[in-house]
C-alpha cells in the first residue's frame, strides 16, 4: 500500500482513513479503535501534539497507546522550532508511505484543518522567505502586538491581512515574513500552481459531538491533566525561557498556567480561564470543517457521537468494505 513517489504515476491510488475534529473530541480514543480494527499506523494532524515538551497537556497518545499501535509525527519537534503546513505535509507523506511499506493502513488523525487541507487539496508552493524576514517578523509581533501588526499588513498586503484576524499572531507573523522576504503577499502565493493533492483515496470521519458533551469533556480532560503533572509541565517550558511568540507558549492551558505560576491567579481561575478558551478554539474548529470539506470527491462521514462512545459497528463494516474496495481496485488495473 506504500504510496507512488511519483504523484502521476499512472497507479491507482492507496486509500488512507482520516480522522478529524474539535479539540477533546474523541479522536485518539477513535483512532485507536480504527488501527486496531484495520491493522493501522496513526499519523498526527494536530499541530500542538507536534511538540515533545507538553505530552500531558496536548493530550498526546500515552506511552501504553504507542505500544499497542504505532504512532508518527507525535513530539518529535523542540518547543524553540516552529513547523510549517509543508513540513508537516511532507513529513505526513513520508509516514503514510512508511505504513504502506509495512503493510498498515495510514490513520492520519488531528484537528488541525489546515493540516487536512494540505493532504486532500494540495498545497501552495511558497519560498523560503529567510531568517532576516523570519526573525523582523518575530521582533514586530513583539514589539507592537498582533492587532498593530495586522494594521501595518493591512497597508502593506491588504489582500492578506482581510483573511486574518488581528489576534492570530501565529498566521499574522508567517504573512508578514512572507511579504518581507518574497516581496510578493502570501494570499498571491496561495493563488498560484500548488503542490498537488496526496495519491490516496480517503474514508474520512468527522467528529462533531454535541456542544454540551464536548465542553464537559473538555473540563474533565483538562482536570485529568492537572492531576497527571501538567502544571509541572509548564513550569519547566517556562524555564527554557522561550519566546512567548512561539505556537507551544500560547497551546491551549500554557498562558493561564503560566499566569498561575506567576501568581497571577489561582489554580482554579486558571483552570476555569483555560476550559473557556478551549471551548472557544473548538467552535472555530467546527466552523472551519462546516465550511472546508474534509476529503473532496471521496467518503466523509460526520459523526455526533459523544467523546466518549465508540463509533457504531455499521460505519466500522463501512470502512473495512472501502478498504477492501481500494485493495481490489488496485490489484485489477495498472
Amino acid at each position: 500500500m506504500a504510496a507512488p513517489a511519483d504523484p502521476g504515476n499512472p497507479r491507482k491510488p492507496d486509500a488512507a482513513i482520516l480522522i478529524a475534529g474539535p479539540t477533546a473530541s474523541g479522536k485518539s480514543a477513535l483512532a485507536m479503535q480504527v488501527a486496531r480494527r484495520l491493522h493501522g499506523t496513526v499519523i498526527n494532524a494536530d499541530t500542538m501534539q507536534t511538540y515533545r515538551d507538553l505530552r500531558i497537556l496536548t493530550a498526546r497518545p500515552t506511552e501504553a497507546d504507542e505500544a499497542q499501535v504505532p504512532h508518527a509525527l507525535y513530539g518529535f519537534r523542540p518547543a524553540h522550532q516552529p513547523g510549517s503546513v509543508a513540513d508537516w505535509r511532507l513529513a505526513a507523506l513520508q509516514a503514510m508511505a512508511a505504513a504502506g511499506t509495512a503493510s498498515r493502513v495510514p490513520i492520519v488523525c488531528g484537528g488541525t484543518g489546515l493540516y487536512f487541507a494540505a493532504l486532500t487539496q494540495g498545497l501552495a508552493e511558497i519560498p523560503d522567505p529567510g531568517a532576516a524576514a523570519r526573525a523582523e517578523a518575530r521582533a514586530l509581533l513583539a514589539e507592537i502586538g498582533p492587532a498593530a501588526l495586522h494594521k501595518r499588513l493591512a497597508a502593506e498586503d491588504p489582500q492578506t491581512a482581510s483573511r486574518l484576524r488581528p489576534t492570530d499572531s501565529q498566521r499574522l507573523s508567517r504573512a508578514w515574513e512572507v511579504w518581507r522576504g518574497t516581496g510578493v503577499g502570501l494570499a498571491t502565493w496561495q493563488a498560484g500552481p500548488a503542490l498537488p493533492t496526496a495519491p490516496y483515496r480517503f474514508f474520512a470521519i468527522l467528529l462533531d459531538p454535541p456542544r454540551a458533551a464536548l465542553r464537559a469533556a473538555i473540563t474533565t480532560r483538562f482536570d485529568t491533566m492537572l492531576a497527571a503533572g501538567a502544571l509541572q509541565e509548564v513550569r519547566a517550558l517556562a524555564a527554557q525561557n522561550l519566546d512567548p511568540n512561539l505556537p507551544l507558549m500560547r497551546a491551549h492551558g500554557v498562558p493561564e498556567l503560566l499566569a498561575h505560576l506567576r501568581g497571577e491567579l489561582t489554580l482554579d481561575e486558571a483552570a476555569a480561564r483555560a476550559i473557556s478558551a478551549t471551548a472557544a478554539y473548538t467552535k472555530r474548529q467546527a466552523t472551519w470543517f462546516a465550511h472546508h470539506p474534509l476529503a473532496p470527491e471521496n467518503r466523509t462521514i460526520t459523526s455526533r457521537i459523544c467523546p466518549s462512545e465508540q463509533l457504531p459497528e455499521t460505519i466500522l463494516a463501512d470502512m473495512q468494505h472501502f478498504m477492501r474496495s481500494c485493495v481490489d481496485a488496485r490489484r485489477s488495473g495498472p
